[in-house]
C-alpha cells in the first residue's frame, strides 16, 4: 500500500470508528431523533454542493425508487436505532457489535435471491463470528440492556440490507450524490418526526454536545465519505473493506480511554471472535482474473458512517 493509501487507511479507520463516541455523548441531551436530524442536515450541507458541482443530483434522483429503500436501510432506521440503543449500551459495545455486518450480509444475500457460494471456511467463519456475538450478549451485557442489543441487531440488519439494494439497483450511481441525497432525505424524514415527537431542544445543548454533532457530521459523515472515495481510488474497493476490521478496534479504544467504559475479558474475546469471524466469512477464493467491478465498487464506495 502507498504512503498515501496508508494515511487515508488510518484516517477513515478514525473517522469511521469514533461515531460510537460522540453518539454517546449527543444522546445524554438529546433524543436519538433529533441527533439524526442535527447529524443528517448538518452533513448534507456539507456534501450537497459537491454533488452538484460534479453533477452528480440528476442521476441519482431519476432512480428514486430504490434511493428510497436504500436511503431507510441504511441511514434512516439504523441510526435511529443506534442512536437509542447507545442511551444504555456503552459505545464501545455498539461498536463492536457491528462488525457482526458482514455475517448478517450472508444471510441477506441468500434472502434476495442472489445466494454466494461459501466455503468451507467461510461457514466456520459463521461459526466463529455467532460466538463471539453470543459472548457480547451473554457474557458481556447486562440482562437489562437487551432491548438495546435488540436495536443493534436492528441496525446490523439495515446495514447489511443497504449495499445490498445499492449493488443489485444502483451499482452505476455516482458514490458522492447518492450519500448527500440519502443524507438529505434523511433530514426530510426527520423534521416531521423531531416536531410530532415533541424532541427539539427547549434551551441550547452543552458546548460538548454540539462539539459532538458537529463531529459526526462533519468528519464522521461527510470528511469520512469523502476519505472512503480517495481510499477506494487510491487501493481499489476490495481492499478496502479492510476498513470493517479497524472500525470496532477504534470504538472499543475510544470509549475506553475517553469515557471509562470498563474493558472485560468477555469483550476482548468478542472482539476476536466477532472480527475473525467476519474476515473468514468475507473471505473469497482467489479468482483466475482478479477484477473489482462495479457493483463491488459501488457497495463499498457508498457505505455510510455508523
Amino acid at each position: 500500500m502507498t504512503r498515501r493509501g496508508l494515511i487515508l487507511f488510518a484516517a477513515l479507520g478514525i473517522a469511521w470508528g469514533i461515531p460510537y463516541l460522540f453518539i454517546k455523548v449527543a444522546v445524554q441531551e438529546l433524543s436519538p431523533e433529533m441527533v439524526v436530524l442535527a447529524r443528517s442536515g448538518l452533513a448534507t450541507i456539507l456534501l450537497l454542493p459537491l454533488a452538484l458541482f460534479r453533477r452528480e443530483v440528476g442521476s441519482v434522483v431519476r432512480r428514486w425508487k430504490p434511493m428510497l429503500a436504500y436511503t431507510a436501510f441504511e441511514i434512516i432506521i439504523p441510526w435511529y436505532f443506534l442512536s437509542s440503543a447507545e442511551q444504555e449500551l456503552p459505545s464501545s459495545t455498539a461498536g463492536l457489535l457491528l462488525a457482526a455486518v458482514p455475517l448478517a450480509g450472508v444471510a441477506v444475500a441468500f434472502a434476495m435471491g442472489r445466494p454466494t457460494h461459501l466455503t468451507a471456511l467461510n461457514w466456520v467463519g459463521i461459526g466463529v463470528g455467532m460466538l463471539g456475538v453470543a459472548a457480547l450478549v451473554g457474557l458481556d451485557v447486562a440482562g437489562s440492556d437487551l432491548v438495546a442489543v435488540g436495536k443493534m441487531a436492528v441496525v446490523v440488519l439495515g446495514y447489511a440490507i443497504g449495499p445490498a439494494i445499492l449493488a443489485r439497483w444502483m451499482p452505476d450511481l455516482p458514490g458522492i450524490g447518492v450519500t448527500a441525497i440519502s443524507l438529505g432525505g434523511t433530514a426530510i424524514a426527520y423534521v416531521p418526526f423531531v416536531l410530532i415527537a415533541g424532541s427539539w431542544p427547549t434551551r441550547w445543548p452543552s458546548a460538548t454536545v454540539i462539539v459532538a454533532i458537529i463531529v459526526l457530521a462533519v468528519v464522521c459523515s461527510a470528511l469520512a465519505f469523502v476519505l472512503m472515495v480517495g481510499l477506494v481510488s487510491e487501493i481499489g474497493p476490495v481492499k478496502a473493506t479492510a476498513i470493517t476490521y479497524v472500525n470496532p478496534a477504534v470504538a472499543i479504544l475510544a470509549g475506553v480511554l475517553i469515557l471509562d467504559e470498563r474493558l472485560t475479558v468477555w469483550t476482548v474475546v468478542g472482539f476476536v471472535l466477532v472480527l475473525g469471524g467476519s474476515y473468514l466469512v468475507t473471505r473469497r477464493r482467489p479468482e483466475p482474473v482478479a477484477s473489482e467491478g462495479p457493483e463491488e465498487a459501488a457497495a463499498i464506495e457508498t457505505r455510510t458512517a455508523p
